[in-house]
């Protein structure tokens, strides 16, 4: 009958012949014995099913053996949005052949954010952790410097000199790749369905479309905020279709404000892309399945994880911030949502 018993070094010790001073050199990878004691040790122990103790392991000062990841968004967008699952994915790619875990959290906001950084490395839960959907003048990039927690960010730039380094994507140059697509294929009055505004990557997109509608007096454009629900994109979509001057075009700021766009466009019957061409910023199977299939911005958002997860293992690594690195290049997917403005 299980005891329930925690499995100690002292029984690893028992097993595998060595004193508990050699296990405890070999399960912290510190010198003191050989590469057989140390394998058979480490065999020892997963046979065992041996956890260490998170604050044993502080106290010692190994190293917690994860990295962190806080998703904070509403929990009705995460089930929808692919993008999520795909970057999760990468980042376990990044940590393949380590040893290292990955700790997942849902925030409910921030607060809860700043309070579960501040939680994992008091506990010694994580080693460091990826921060995604960076703001402007950011409070959890001055906690993380404050506690002097190794992380990345996955952003929209390179970070400046001596912060922690970012995976970047220029949002800036692919909000101009698909503005001038539409241009080019005459249209003229072009509306952008964003996510918050608070958002770096949102508040950079909707910088560019103002600089954009400013650089030809007949181009009339304008960005309607939402926090990424299908709902917020469906009542934007609806508001924008029910205007007295109709835009000829809608970007939308990811795949599920999309679709939800692109059934209010049905619903009303407004024929796409005869009578408005879509885009959406984000590629998933979700946008390439429905009819007419949906014009996107592609990127490869597992790689986007890989690239982050790698540079975090090597950051927790190094004694200096590390130099950001470029994420996956965009590419313009052109499909069935997309056609030259009705003269």
């Amino acid at each position: 009958m299980a005891t329930g018993r925690r499995t100690t070094i002292a029984d690893i010790a028992a097993r595998a012949g060595v004193s508990i001073s050699a296990v405890s050199f070999a399960l912290n990878g510190r010198p003191g014995v050989s590469e057989t004691t140390r394998e058979r040790v480490r065999r020892v122990a997963r046979d065992l099913d041996w956890q260490p103790h998170t604050a044993a392991r502080a106290l010692g000062g190994a190293k917690a053996g994860s990295i962190g990841f806080v998703l904070n968004r509403p929990a009705r967008t995460l089930g929808t949005e692919s993008f999520f699952g795909d970057l999760i994915s990468g980042i376990q790619l990044g940590l393949t052949g380590t040893h290292i875990g990955m700790t997942l959290l849902v925030a409910r906001d921030a607060d809860e954010e700043l309070e579960t950084y501040r939680d994992w490395w008091r506990g010694h839960r994580v080693d460091g952790v990826i921060v995604i959907d960076p703001r402007r003048d950011d409070e959890r990039l001055r906690l993380l410097a404050d506690l002097g927690m190794p992380s990345v960010i996955v952003g929209s730039h390179p970070s400046p000199a001596g912060a922690a380094p970012s995976v970047w994507i220029d949002d800036s140059d692919a909000t101009d790749t698909v503005l001038r697509y539409l241009r080019a294929l005459g249209h003229r009055r072009i509306a952008h369905v964003s996510g918050p505004p608070e958002f770096e990557h949102t508040a950079l997109r909707i910088d560019r479309v103002r600089a954009f509608a400013g650089t030809d007096v007949d181009d009339r454009m304008e960005s309607v905020p939402t926090d990424y629900s299908a709902e917020a994109g469906a009542a934007a979509t609806r508001r924008l279709l029910s205007g007295a001057t109709r835009p000829t075009a809608i970007v939308f700021d990811n795949d599920v404000l999309a679709v939800a766009g692109l059934g209010v466009a049905s619903e009303m019957g407004v024929r796409v892309p005869q009578d408005v061409s879509i885009v959406s910023f984000d590629d998933s199977a979700m946008i390439r399945l429905v009819r007419p299939a949906i014009t996107s911005l592609t990127r490869d958002t597992v790689e986007l994880g890989q690239r982050a997860a790698v540079l975090l293992r090597e950051q927790i690594e190094s004694e200096v911030h590390l130099p950001s690195r470029p994420g996956p290049e965009l590419t313009l997917s052109v499909r069935e949502s997309t056609a030259r403005a009705a003269p």
